[in-house]
């Protein structure tokens, strides 16, 4: 297979697919539970350690989040980031 150009071999992005307001309104909130919650962060560090871009491994947060509340809404039960991300991160971590 033969490729010509430079535009072929940069780095990926990530998808701009979704609502844009929602993800601009995770972002800090990942931001600042990768900084001060342990769980969060080791979640984090284990995907960057994996070789994930740390865009990437925010956007995951971010992701994790929101599943975690959306299933916290439909249950009634309060949130709690134990319940989201595994024991093995913080073994790795």
């Amino acid at each position: 297979l033969t490729q010509s150009g430079t535009s072929v071999n940069r780095p990926g992005r990530m998808s701009k697919c979704g609502n844009a307001y929602l993800r601009a309104a995770m972002f800090m909130p990942a931001m600042t539970a990768i900084r001060c919650d342990e769980n969060v962060k080791a979640f984090y560090e284990v995907l960057v350690a994996r070789g994930k871009k740390k865009m990437q491994a925010i956007g995951a947060v971010m992701r994790k989040y929101l599943t975690g509340l959306w299933a916290c809404m439909r249950s009634g039960e309060e949130f709690d980031t134990a319940k989201l991300f595994s024991e093995k991160h913080l073994a790795k971590a």
